[in-house]
């Protein structure tokens, strides 16, 4: 069968963002309620503007749904700007006799300047409606979906803010190895999750919120770490035979297309630098008990392009959001005169959404990376297939 692959359209203030999801297998239960969630979460966060008390985003199905299961054809889904009605005049899909005045003021870091060049476009609200973070809530849409399917194989997405600007916690996923018992990860990541900042240190959550506070009485930004972590994935996701098949190279492109994403790590990433071979890899050990283990995992569930059964790690960093209620300079383009920036209603900090948005594409990729492992135009036919999976050598 095919792979999961999807398409969005629509701009941050049009009528509705779309999506189009394909290679879905048939009969995976799936709701409006089930994606709504993961929509939810997509809009919290200490440090989020004014735009998130505007929207209270809920995907509608449209097709490839019956009785509550895929059907195997694509599924489409819609989700309105509920703030359309303020924008009817300004992003009218037909020619009117008073346009508003266009924007030449590109802001630094935005794909402003860039995209009316290469487009040859005059006004940059061209550009700034479909390069906004808007686009990321039918990201998280399509992944609410691949996420599903990966519950029906025990693979589980989760996510935690490490550093908001100088306040950060030690901590890292990379310490959790597959031995960690089920309860300690889910009381570690459900402190992440009702945090405001999706931090479960509560030390650094006190201080990234006085800091987000600040940032907010200055007219900054602020960027920050974050992890997103699967578990319970199968050995032998990904394929080290080639370089477009290998699976931190899959996950970094994907993470690496979110807005405002400047960096991504697998398990110690950059760290592995300046030290010994001996303190980066992570043995491996057997016993009656535990079968085959490790007792670190260094490597961030990732070895040679595949998964190797322990938790797949990514740190991911994000750069403080550039537009701000304190512009930053620039240049009218059609007067070239010195100007301030061009300012559109923004978060002071979205750290903690970009978290939801990375942990729907790391379960898209995992979704894809499952299928090429086991196949299948059905749920059914992908659990007869995922029963026999050898789990370490010398199983098949």
């Amino acid at each position: 069968m095919n792979k999961i692959r999807f398409l969005t359209a629509g701009e941050s203030h049009g009528r509705a963002l779309v999506t189009i999801v394909e290679g879905v297998p048939a009969g995976l239960p799936l709701s409006e309620e089930y994606i709504a969630a993961q929509l939810e979460r997509r809009q919290r966060g200490y440090g989020r503007g004014g735009r998130m008390k505007i929207e209270r985003d809920r995907a509608r199905i449209l097709t490839g749904i019956r009785y509550g299961r895929t059907l195997g054809s694509p599924i489409s889904l819609l989700l309105d700007n509920k703030d359309w009605p303020n924008w009817t005049h300004k992003m009218s899909v037909t020619a009117v006799e008073d346009p508003v005045d266009k924007l030449q003021m590109p802001r630094p870091g935005h794909a402003d300047f860039a995209g009316m060049v290469k487009y040859r476009t005059d006004d940059l609200r061209d550009i700034l409606e479909r390069s906004s973070a808007r686009e990321t809530a039918m990201r998280v849409a399509a992944g609410a979906i691949a996420r599903r399917l990966l519950a029906e194989f025990q693979i589980k997405i989760w996510g935690h803010v490490v550093r908001i600007g100088s306040a950060a916690t030690d901590f890292s996923a990379s310490s959790f190895t597959r031995q960690a018992p089920q309860r300690e990860l889910e009381t570690f990541f459900s402190r992440a999750e009702k945090s405001p900042v999706a931090c479960a240190d509560r030390v650094a959550e006190e201080k990234m919120i006085a800091l987000i506070d600040q940032g907010k009485e200055k007219g900054e930004s602020l960027g920050g770490l974050f992890e997103v972590v699967a578990t319970g994935c199968p050995v032998g996701l990904g394929s080290h035979v080639h370089w477009d098949r290998k699976l931190d190279a899959h996950i970094a492109a994907a993470m690496m297309s979110i807005n405002a994403i400047k960096s991504v790590e697998i398990g110690l990433g950059r760290d592995v630098a300046h030290l010994f071979g001996s303190q980066v890899h992570d043995e491996i050990f057997y016993d009656e008990t535990k079968g085959f283990h490790r007792i670190r995992n260094h490597a961030g569930g990732i070895e040679g392009g595949m998964s190797n059964g322990e938790p797949i790690v990514a740190r991911l960093a994000m750069k403080p959001l550039p537009t701000m209620s304190t512009p930053l300079r620039s240049v009218d383009l059609a007067t070239k005169q010195a100007r301030e920036a061009h300012y559109e209603r923004a978060d002071v900090c979205a750290v903690p959404a970009a978290v939801v948005v990375a942990e729907a594409m790391l379960a898209i990729v995992l979704a894809n990376a499952l299928i090429d492992k086991i196949g299948g135009d059905s749920l059914s036919e992908m659990q007869e297939h995922f029963k026999g999976l050898p789990n370490a050598p010398m199983e098949w």
